[in-house]
């Protein structure tokens, strides 16, 4: 199921993803793309986009991707992923138009296939991301490791 607008509406208002011009691309199907152009403000002494930059870039990918694995628009109604571990590995410098891309895995579906369905309340997830630049080498993969909670079970209106 689609849900790139769901995703860019509770995605790009977040005040670290608009900082750094973080926009979903695609959001469907356990899957995600977003993206940014560098801003200089976020630039670190080589002029690449810093560690933290990268690190908001991969967690908005992460988060859209949770975003995408509902069967139904109002599948992540109620739910809340708040990361408890992340790493990074830096691999070239971080220029220009990024792009990173999220695929959840076979466990990590069927870790939040229950939550999104409101049969539990809680799911520890880890989603894998790659950033390409626009030349599409590969600067940064990264992995989140989230705790999804649903705050209710209430059957959607």
């Amino acid at each position: 199921m689609d849900v790139t607008e769901q995703a860019r509406a509770l995605l790009e208002p977040v005040p670290a993803h608009r900082t750094a011009g973080i926009e979903v691309l695609r959001a469907a199907d356990g899957a995600a793309e977003v993206a940014l152009t560098t801003p200089h403000e976020l630039t670190n002494v080589i002029g690449s986009l810093h560690s933290g930059g990268l690190a908001a870039l991969i967690d908005a990918a992460g988060l859209a991707a949770i975003i995408a694995a509902g069967e139904s628009e109002d599948a992540f109604q109620g739910v809340v992923p708040l990361g408890a571990q992340a790493s990074l590995e830096f691999l070239a410098p971080a220029r220009g138009r990024l792009v990173a891309t999220c695929r959840l895995d076979d466990e990590a579906s069927r870790a939040l296939r229950p939550v999104l369905a409101r049969e539990t309340d809680r799911a520890r997830v880890t989603t894998r991301t790659e950033v390409v630049d626009s030349a599409g080498v590969l600067v940064c993969r990264g992995s989140f490791e989230w705790s999804v909670r649903r705050t209710t079970h209430a059957p959607p209106e």
